[in-house]
């Protein structure tokens, strides 16, 4: 009988280093320019007036025999309204799902914002572009490749909201031959910017540089973590050389901050190299992944009152205005006096919500708003939130989330899994990026607790137990994956 148990776990692992042995991982890489000189509206309100330095696109397709999993990074603070278009052309061209397509902004405030309606065609070409470059990488898949997964930390930045910081940079390396063909990296952190008023990529626009100069024919792609709450470290006396350069003038400064960026994007990349040089996890396996909208709490509105004697700060018949008008920040309370005067019931969570492309929640039972913005309304795939992707490739999980998520958040959710098994996490996915903060932002009523009404029109504020019920969400969705992957 004994003798029979080991024939029987002889033939099982036969069977599984047979299973393992014919998996075959491939992958394609593409790269494109989505710089303009047009004088389009930048994420910091300035119109753009130049170029400092190119921003790009970048893709990586890995095949694993099924469906392809594509990740595009883009040096944009967020996709916005190419989003529902991109997604619609590679299901309905390429049959690949929304769950298999995970868009990734680099947090970059120095290119064009696309939630300005003037700035809604440059985002129409943008979903083009990125949806040729996808084909481009497909057509160009090489195999076998192998995936590996490691983190370091880049002591540089720092947090706010009486926050733990997050320091953790990770990376996932794809090779072929023994070669790198593409080097996936993220830290969660607002961006140092190279210029005042043209476009460029930031500091991590040259991290990348510097990575694919030392790695020659590797394709660095960055994508910020969770770093809603997190900036760059200043270095003594920077405030105050900032203060000279602005009296001499703007070459001066954009000299500095030039300076400055080249510095953190040159740290930013030996610690992505020594990682990438250094002991690495093969997660090389099969894919699979599941996208889902968590369901975040809101808090209850203030009175009628109370709102008209704050718009009684706005001259009479501003409206609803766009970024970057001066009044933008109040769109919130004319919202919720409108509310009240159309007796709109007052939402108890995002999920009661669609976001136009130019930034308004708007009430899914409100016939009269949707009518109204129905130009900037995608009927088969409407703004929601909150998105979040999870997948696992391998071992490993993989995890996006829309939005500007606040670094406990994303800390607490690596930390749920990292002892079992290794977890890339990531923001800023898709479309929005409204901030997620922490309880204790919320409590503060901090600029990140504050945006989802002085940026998106909501009239009330988020719950104190947004930062629960957005960690639980996340670990819950991947829980389940990792389960039905056990059940099989």
């Amino acid at each position: 009988m004994k003798t029979f148990r080991w024939i029987l776990v002889l033939l099982l692992a036969c069977m599984v280093g047979g299973n393992a042995l014919a998996f075959e991982m491939k992958a394609g890489v593409a790269k494109g320019k989505i710089t303009t000189t047009d004088p389009l509206v930048m994420v910091n309100g300035n119109k753009v007036e130049g170029v400092a330095e190119d921003i790009f696109a970048r893709v990586l397709v890995l095949d694993d025999g099924t469906v392809p999993f594509v990740i595009i990074t883009y040096d944009l603070n967020c996709l916005d309204v190419a989003t529902a278009i991109l997604r619609k052309r590679v299901q309905d061209e390429l049959g690949i799902p929304i769950d298999r397509l995970i868009l990734l902004a680099t947090h970059n405030h120095n290119a064009p914002i696309q939630i300005v309606p003037g700035n809604f065609e440059y985002g129409r070409w943008l979903a083009d572009t990125m949806f040729d470059l996808i084909k481009e990488a497909q057509a160009d898949l090489v195999g076998p490749v192998k995936v590996e997964f490691g983190f370091g930390d880049g002591y540089f930045v720092t947090s706010r909201g009486n926050s733990p910081t997050d320091h953790e940079v990770q990376v996932l390396k794809v090779s072929h031959d023994d070669k790198p063909l593409a080097l996936l990296f993220n830290h969660g952190t607002h961006p140092a910017q190279a210029s005042a008023k043209k476009i460029d990529a930031g500091h991590p626009g040259y991290a990348m540089d510097y990575i694919e100069e030392a790695i020659p024919g590797v394709q660095a792609m960055y994508c910020d973590a969770s770093g809603g709450n997190q900036f760059v470290i200043r270095a003594p006396g920077s405030q105050e050389a900032a203060i000279k350069a602005r009296q001499e003038g703007p070459e001066a400064l954009d000299r500095l901050l030039s300076e400055n960026a080249r510095k953190l994007g040159k740290e930013l990349a030996d610690v992505t190299l020594g990682i990438a040089n250094g002991a690495l996890e093969d997660v090389t396996g099969p894919i699979k992944s599941v996208k889902k909208n968590l369901d975040l709490p809101l808090a209850d509105p203030i009175s009628l009152e109370e709102a008209q004697k704050m718009a009684t700060r706005v001259p009479e018949g501003t409206g609803f205005v766009p970024y970057p008008n001066r009044y933008r920040e109040t769109n919130w309370v004319r919202m919720l006096e409108y509310w009240y005067e159309n007796d709109i019931p007052f939402p108890k969570s995002l999920s009661e919500l669609v976001c136009t492309d130019d930034t308004y929640f708007i009430h899914k039972s409100d016939k009269k708003m949707l009518k109204k913005y129905d130009y900037s309304l995608h009927d088969d795939l409407p703004g929601e939130y909150e998105e979040v992707i999870a997948a696992t490739i391998g071992p490993m999980v993989f995890v996006a989330m829309q939005g500007e998520v606040c670094a406990p958040i994303g800390m607490r959710i690596k930390d749920a899994f990292r002892r079992d098994r290794p977890i890339f996490c990531t923001a800023y996915m898709g479309e929005h990026n409204l901030y997620i903060p922490t309880r204790e932002l919320v409590r503060l009523k901090a600029y990140q607790a504050r945006v989802i009404q002085i940026q998106y029109a909501s009239p009330v504020e988020w719950a104190p137990e947004v930062e629960d019920e957005m960690v639980n969400g996340v670990i819950g969705m991947v829980e389940e994956l990792l389960g039905d992957g056990e059940s099989e």
